[in-house]
């Protein structure tokens, strides 16, 4: 009877463990290219929310970026994902790269601003977006926001980016590998500040950088597309050899959800980024300007996650 007994208990136990194991919780973390922002970022929230997050098991994914993420999140699988709030309003409203087929998508919180970086180098005689005319210029990756902000700057700008330039679609570090190697004259990137594979252009020897600026297309593309990108200006400081501040387009990054996330895994998340923001500062700076006088509602298009609107209420924080 008490070996009967025991073998109960032990398989009582066996599946007490089993149902425990079931409960624990995977989730992808979409970000970008290695080079840019949101790859780095992303690893270091996939750390956070796998130390501080009971039952949950977080891990970051290299993706070609905001476009591949969004259509990540249609999927309905377990996904958060890092986008630009001009690409997330195309995925939101079925328009432009997801035309006919509408996204459930949620904002979990509004990140840091994303800067619109023309690069090119000293000695392709281009100084101004005009120059790119008849040029060999990187537009971002196909599954990249860059690219939906590119041709955007680009149609602002007057210029025609299938007649007047002979357009590449590269992710930032194979753009810095082609400039290098003088394939590309010039690329269009969006990141935060600074972004490795620029730093590491304007550090190569022999090398000096040249941003262009662009923030007079600003006016433009709100008129065409909504009040989605400011005027703003990247610091010569930022990086070596810059001669002069680079005025250009900024859009906001906002880290998003299919609207079937459960409200208190939303919750869990946001309210780990905001009490372990430290150690995201640890990994990159630009997670400093994770706020909460950043988040609000006209900072995205989407509409916030339940989830999330329930932990920025408890912090005094109102989203109108």
């Amino acid at each position: 009877m008490r070996l009967l007994a025991s073998a109960a208990l032990s398989t009582a136990l066996a599946l007490s463990g089993a149902a425990f194991a079931q409960e624990k919780y995977s989730l992808s973390i979409a970000t970008g290219g290695t080079g840019g922002v949101y790859y780095p970022i992303g690893g270091g929230l996939a750390n956070i929310l796998s130390k501080y997050v009971p039952g949950m098991q977080a891990t970051a994914e290299v993706t070609g970026g905001s476009i591949d993420n969004l259509k990540l999140i249609a999927t309905g699988k377990p996904y958060i994902a890092f986008s630009m709030a001009d690409a997330g309003q195309d995925a939101y409203r079925g328009e432009d790269k997801f035309k006919g087929t509408k996204v459930p998508l949620r904002t979990l919180m509004i990140l840091y601003p994303n800067r619109m970086h023309v690069v090119t180098v000293e000695g392709t005689g281009i100084s101004k977006m005009s120059d790119l005319k008849g040029r060999r210029v990187s537009t971002g990756s196909p599954g990249s926001a860059t690219e939906v902000m590119g041709f955007r700057v680009i149609e602002a700008a007057g210029l025609d980016k299938d007649k007047d330039m002979t357009r590449e679609r590269l992710g930032v570090a194979e753009s810095v590998n082609a400039i290098k190697d003088r394939k590309i004259d010039a690329f269009f990137w969006v990141g935060g500040l600074p972004t490795a594979a620029v730093t590491d252009l304007a550090n190569t020897p022999g090398t000096r950088i040249k941003m262009i600026d662009h923030a007079n297309t600003v006016a433009a593309m709100n008129k065409k597309y909504g009040p989605l990108y400011s005027e703003d200006v990247i610091p010569k400081t930022m990086y070596k050899g810059m001669d002069a501040d680079n005025k250009q387009a900024t859009v906001w990054n906002i880290l998003v959800s299919n609207e079937n996330l459960s409200d208190q895994t939303a919750y869990n998340i946001v309210k780990t980024i905001f009490d372990h923001k430290a150690d995201l500062v640890a990994v990159h700076k630009e997670s400093e300007n994770f706020l909460l006088e950043n988040q609000k509602a006209a900072a995205s298009p989407i509409p916030f996650h339940p989830g999330a609107v329930k932990y920025f209420t408890e912090r005094g924080v109102k989203l109108k």
